[in-house]
């Protein structure tokens, strides 16, 4: 298993320049079965590490472009009358994929935007009182800019909530960006990318970071870093239960892509600032990725 891993990282890499730490954290996401939030500028890569990453599991992608006119049945698909069978039938919308990319997701309204919170928890949507499944594996990258918040609608805490991690892309060092302009003159695009792993590879991997081993005390640390953020004065809002489960899930992806079967307690302070600061609402203007920082600290480590 180590080696389609192993393939997975070279190829996205292929395209996506520098950015190791972020392909790795998205990798977390894939395999723990949660779902990424990306909140960077425009430019950096989000849309290309989407469509890589679909590329290279041989999965079928899809993006939306999130606006303010854009409806639920957008996403989700809606029935449509056919005159020649005198009947409704189903349109699937954009969610019946295996990646989806919801670019720019605060531009959506609040009723569009929880849209996806059945099918990003349930991996389901219904329309007309009728269910129905969305392909496996189903994964979801949404985008949101920083820093241009004129019309857009900010995402509830229940839909932050769905995402197991938030990073950003940031901007490429120097030499990357340089790297980046020669592989533009070679254009090597996504298209040359290759599938190296299948669809069941993609769960089947899942299933070998869920046997990952967390000692009692590993989870216990899990737990006095999320309950501190419930009762610290600089949080207004502190994490959830889910928020708990999916840094456990999280860790234990981690120490798979690292070749361990056991997780250690810097898997989880690694991941705890993109697991947990966006969960999070502080108190009084503060950053909640420095909140995190301190309550690292503060926190006895097995």
């Amino acid at each position: 298993m180590r080696e389609r891993v192993d393939r997975l990282k070279q190829n996205l890499a292929r395209t996506i320049v520098g950015k190791s730490d972020a392909i790795r954290l998205v990798l977390v996401a894939l395999f723990s079965g949660g779902h990424v939030l990306l909140e960077d500028v425009p430019g950096v890569g989000k849309t290309l590490l989407a469509k890589s990453l679909a590329r290279s599991i041989a999965g079928r992608f899809q993006r939306i472009q999130c606006t303010p006119d854009l409806l639920p049945t957008d996403i989700t698909g809606t029935n449509i009358w056919n005159p020649r069978s005198g009947e409704f039938e189903f349109l699937p919308g954009p969610v019946f994929a295996n990646v989806l990319l919801a670019d720019e997701i605060n531009r959506a309204t609040p009723r569009t935007q929880s849209a996806l919170l059945e099918v990003m928890e349930e991996r389901q949507v219904t329309v007309d009182g009728v269910s129905r499944n969305v392909p496996q594996p189903f994964f979801t990258i949404a985008t949101q800019n920083p820093i241009e918040y004129q019309g857009t609608f900010p995402l509830p805490e229940a839909q932050m909530d769905r995402f197991t991690l938030s990073l950003s892309l940031g901007y490429p060092s120097e030499a990357e960006e340089l790297q980046m302009l020669d592989q533009k003159r070679q254009n090597i695009t996504v298209a040359d990318l290759e599938p190296c792993i299948e669809l069941e590879e993609v769960l089947e991997l899942r299933r070998a970071c869920q046997q990952v081993e967390v000692e009692t005390s590993v989870q216990q640390y899990i737990l006095n870093l999320v309950r501190s953020t419930r009762v610290s004065e600089a949080i207004a809002l502190g994490v959830s239960p889910r928020g708990a489960v999916a840094l456990q899930k999280a860790s234990q992806a981690l120490a798979f892509l690292d070749g361990r079967d056991y997780v250690i307690p810097d898997d989880v302070k690694f991941l705890s600032p993109h697991v947990l600061a966006h969960r999070m609402v502080p108190a009084g203007g503060r950053r909640a990725k420095t909140i995190v920082e301190q309550l690292l600290q503060s926190i006895a480590i097995p």
